[in-house]
Protein backbone atom coordinates (compact mmCIF):
# COMPACT_ATOMS: atom_id res chain seq x y z
CA UNK A 1 0.00 0.00 0.00
CA UNK A 2 1.54 3.24 -1.01
CA UNK A 3 0.41 6.63 1.31
CA UNK A 4 1.46 9.76 -0.16
CA UNK A 5 1.21 13.16 1.59
CA UNK A 6 1.71 16.22 0.35
CA UNK A 7 1.49 19.88 1.24
CA UNK A 8 0.37 23.06 -0.74
CA UNK A 9 -0.10 26.72 -0.16
CA UNK A 10 -2.49 28.74 -2.34
CA UNK A 11 -4.28 32.09 -2.96
CA UNK A 12 -7.45 30.44 -3.62
CA UNK A 13 -9.86 29.80 -1.06
CA UNK A 14 -11.10 26.36 0.39
CA UNK A 15 -15.00 27.29 -1.65
CA UNK A 16 -12.83 27.91 -5.26
CA UNK A 17 -10.36 24.84 -4.87
CA UNK A 18 -13.20 22.39 -4.43
CA UNK A 19 -15.44 24.11 -6.65
CA UNK A 20 -12.78 23.15 -9.04
CA UNK A 21 -12.55 19.80 -7.51
CA UNK A 22 -16.00 19.03 -7.99
CA UNK A 23 -16.52 20.35 -11.74
CA UNK A 24 -16.61 17.28 -13.62
CA UNK A 25 -17.55 18.62 -16.83
CA UNK A 26 -16.07 18.84 -19.85
CA UNK A 27 -11.88 19.63 -20.06
CA UNK A 28 -11.15 18.39 -16.21
CA UNK A 29 -7.95 16.91 -17.51
CA UNK A 30 -7.25 20.71 -17.59
CA UNK A 31 -7.34 20.65 -14.28
CA UNK A 32 -6.37 17.71 -13.20
CA UNK A 33 -3.64 15.34 -16.13
CA UNK A 34 -5.40 11.95 -14.40
CA UNK A 35 -8.49 12.21 -15.52
CA UNK A 36 -9.56 11.98 -19.52
CA UNK A 37 -13.04 13.05 -20.29
CA UNK A 38 -13.07 10.33 -22.51
CA UNK A 39 -13.21 8.03 -18.79
CA UNK A 40 -15.14 10.38 -16.97
CA UNK A 41 -18.74 9.31 -16.13
CA UNK A 42 -21.29 11.24 -13.05
CA UNK A 43 -23.12 8.44 -11.42
CA UNK A 44 -25.11 10.53 -9.53
CA UNK A 45 -24.24 14.12 -8.19
CA UNK A 46 -25.86 16.31 -5.44
CA UNK A 47 -25.11 18.68 -2.87
CA UNK A 48 -21.85 18.06 -1.27
CA UNK A 49 -21.19 14.69 -2.99
CA UNK A 50 -20.74 12.80 -6.26
CA UNK A 51 -20.03 8.92 -7.15
CA UNK A 52 -18.23 9.55 -10.31
CA UNK A 53 -15.92 7.08 -12.79
CA UNK A 54 -12.49 9.10 -13.78
CA UNK A 55 -9.26 7.86 -15.04
CA UNK A 56 -6.78 8.51 -17.77
CA UNK A 57 -3.92 5.79 -19.10
CA UNK A 58 -5.33 2.79 -18.75
CA UNK A 59 -6.21 3.20 -15.01
CA UNK A 60 -10.10 4.07 -13.81
CA UNK A 61 -11.59 4.14 -10.38
CA UNK A 62 -14.95 5.18 -9.53
CA UNK A 63 -14.44 7.93 -6.27
CA UNK A 64 -17.68 8.33 -3.97
CA UNK A 65 -17.08 12.45 -3.37
CA UNK A 66 -18.06 13.85 0.32
CA UNK A 67 -17.41 17.75 -0.11
CA UNK A 68 -20.02 18.19 2.89
CA UNK A 69 -17.68 19.98 4.87
CA UNK A 70 -16.12 23.11 3.81
CA UNK A 71 -13.16 22.14 4.84
CA UNK A 72 -12.25 18.80 3.62
CA UNK A 73 -13.17 16.78 0.54
CA UNK A 74 -13.06 13.00 0.67
CA UNK A 75 -12.70 10.96 -2.37
CA UNK A 76 -13.48 6.99 -1.89
CA UNK A 77 -12.95 4.29 -3.89
CA UNK A 78 -15.31 2.30 -4.50
CA UNK A 79 -14.40 0.36 -7.61
CA UNK A 80 -11.25 0.63 -10.16
CA UNK A 81 -9.42 -1.98 -11.93
CA UNK A 82 -6.74 -1.41 -9.96
CA UNK A 83 -7.17 0.10 -6.65
CA UNK A 84 -8.94 -1.49 -3.60
CA UNK A 85 -9.13 -1.58 -0.12
CA UNK A 86 -8.68 1.57 1.70
CA UNK A 87 -7.62 3.71 -1.44
CA UNK A 88 -8.90 7.47 -2.08
CA UNK A 89 -7.85 11.03 -1.62
CA UNK A 90 -8.42 13.39 1.43
CA UNK A 91 -8.13 17.49 0.63
CA UNK A 92 -8.07 19.21 3.87
CA UNK A 93 -8.13 23.24 4.08
CA UNK A 94 -6.83 25.54 6.13
CA UNK A 95 -7.46 29.26 5.42
CA UNK A 96 -4.41 31.20 6.42
CA UNK A 97 -4.41 34.96 8.20
CA UNK A 98 -2.86 36.37 5.06
CA UNK A 99 -5.90 35.11 3.00
CA UNK A 100 -4.12 32.01 1.48
CA UNK A 101 -5.16 28.71 1.77
CA UNK A 102 -2.70 25.36 2.98
CA UNK A 103 -3.89 22.58 1.68
CA UNK A 104 -3.01 19.23 3.00
CA UNK A 105 -3.48 16.07 0.57
CA UNK A 106 -3.41 12.06 1.91
CA UNK A 107 -3.34 9.98 -0.98
CA UNK A 108 -4.10 6.35 -0.27
CA UNK A 109 -3.11 3.44 -3.34
CA UNK A 110 -3.84 -0.05 -1.87
CA UNK A 111 -3.24 -2.35 -5.38
CA UNK A 112 -6.22 -4.95 -5.62
CA UNK A 113 -4.51 -6.96 -8.54
CA UNK A 114 -0.98 -7.48 -9.63
CA UNK A 115 -1.05 -4.12 -12.04
CA UNK A 116 -2.08 -2.13 -8.63
CA UNK A 117 0.43 -3.99 -6.34
CA UNK A 118 3.05 -2.45 -9.15
CA UNK A 119 1.71 0.85 -9.83
CA UNK A 120 1.42 1.88 -6.01
CA UNK A 121 5.26 0.03 -5.84
CA UNK A 122 6.33 2.78 -8.89
CA UNK A 123 3.94 5.44 -6.76
CA UNK A 124 6.22 4.70 -3.56
CA UNK A 125 9.30 6.17 -5.33
CA UNK A 126 8.80 7.86 -7.79
CA UNK A 127 5.30 9.00 -7.37
CA UNK A 128 6.46 10.86 -4.28
CA UNK A 129 8.10 13.61 -6.77
CA UNK A 130 6.05 12.92 -9.54
CA UNK A 131 2.67 13.55 -7.62
CA UNK A 132 3.36 16.53 -6.03
CA UNK A 133 4.66 18.14 -9.41
CA UNK A 134 1.23 17.58 -10.95
CA UNK A 135 -0.42 18.82 -8.27
CA UNK A 136 1.46 22.01 -8.22
CA UNK A 137 -0.33 22.24 -11.54
CA UNK A 138 -3.78 21.99 -10.75
CA UNK A 139 -3.23 24.44 -7.83
CA UNK A 140 -2.06 27.18 -10.69
CA UNK A 141 -4.67 25.71 -12.99
CA UNK A 142 -7.37 26.41 -10.18
CA UNK A 143 -5.49 29.53 -8.93
CA UNK A 144 -5.96 30.73 -12.60
CA UNK A 145 -9.34 29.89 -13.22
CA UNK A 146 -10.81 31.76 -9.78
CA UNK A 147 -8.99 34.85 -10.42
CA UNK A 148 -11.86 35.21 -12.75
CA UNK A 149 -14.64 33.59 -10.33
CA UNK A 150 -17.22 36.16 -8.56
CA UNK A 151 -17.31 36.64 -5.12
CA UNK A 152 -20.10 34.18 -4.61
CA UNK A 153 -17.51 31.41 -5.68
CA UNK A 154 -15.26 32.06 -2.45
CA UNK A 155 -15.51 31.30 0.55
Amino acid sequence: MATLHFHQTTTATPGQFIAGLTDFGPGRKELFENSDDEHLEVHDQGPGHADVTEGSGGIWERLNYDWSDPNRVVMTTTDSNTWGGNSGHTYTFKRQADGTTDIDVVVVREGKNLKGRLVGIVLSTVGRGVLPKAFGKTVKAIEARSNGASGAEAS
